[in-house]
């Protein structure tokens, strides 16, 4: 028996029936990649992105990993980010994190887990960061807040980098937002910290 056939044949089903809405799709597909949007969000299986904005396949251009995060020193998300603002052109990044977050979560606690604790170190030096605001809410509130403080820190890393701050620079029109997702509603959230320009970063505290 073919390992995993059921995901096979789940495959076959969702071609054919995208094929039979759009017999073009596939080909015209196959012939470019020019989403207007970039989508910078958690590893959660449980937080699929195309499907959280009903976006068809082509139409965003996708990064994750564990908690959302954009590390200066990061090739992978920067890689990702320089392809989408320079060669993809996009529109819109959009940094998107969500409550539950386990990776967040796990910053919380001081406790060792291994390689992972040194991902988790940025998100820990947010909590250190925001500590006093954090220490005045209950524990189920905190816990949201830092999801909520964490997008909104990524998102001045998005604006921060040399790749946004040199797109700007030469007038390229191009928005970072932040978001939060609720998975117990399937609801996003705009954290209200759009920056769209380099004097945007100058004014965020």
């Amino acid at each position: 028996m073919k390992l995993l056939k059921a995901l096979f044949d789940n495959n076959r089903r969702w071609a054919g029936r995208i094929s039979q809405e759009n017999p073009d799709f596939f080909e015209q597909l196959a012939k470019q990649q020019n989403p207007e949007y970039l989508w910078i969000g958690c590893s959660d299986s449980r937080v699929p992105s195309n499907q959280i904005i009903d976006l068809m396949p082509g139409e965003v251009f996708v990064h994750r990993n564990i908690a959302n995060m954009v590390i200066h020193t990061d090739l992978n998300c920067l890689s990702v980010l320089q392809y989408a603002v320079d060669v993809l052109k996009v529109k819109h990044i959009m940094v998107v994190g969500h409550y539950g977050c386990g990776g967040v979560r796990a910053a919380m606690r001081q406790q060792r887990l291994g390689l992972i604790d040194n991902w988790l170190g940025h998100l820990r030096d947010i909590h250190r960061l925001y500590q006093d605001e954090l220490q005045a809410l209950d524990e189920p509130a905190r816990f949201d807040r830092l999801c909520e403080l964490n997008v909104i820190e990524q998102v001045a890393n998005v604006a921060s980098s040399t790749i946004l701050q040199e797109a700007w620079d030469r007038g390229q029109e191009i928005a970072v937002h932040g978001w939060i997702y609720g998975i117990d509603n399937g609801l996003l959230t705009d954290l209200d910290v759009t920056i769209d320009r380099n004097r945007d970063l100058r004014a965020t505290p």
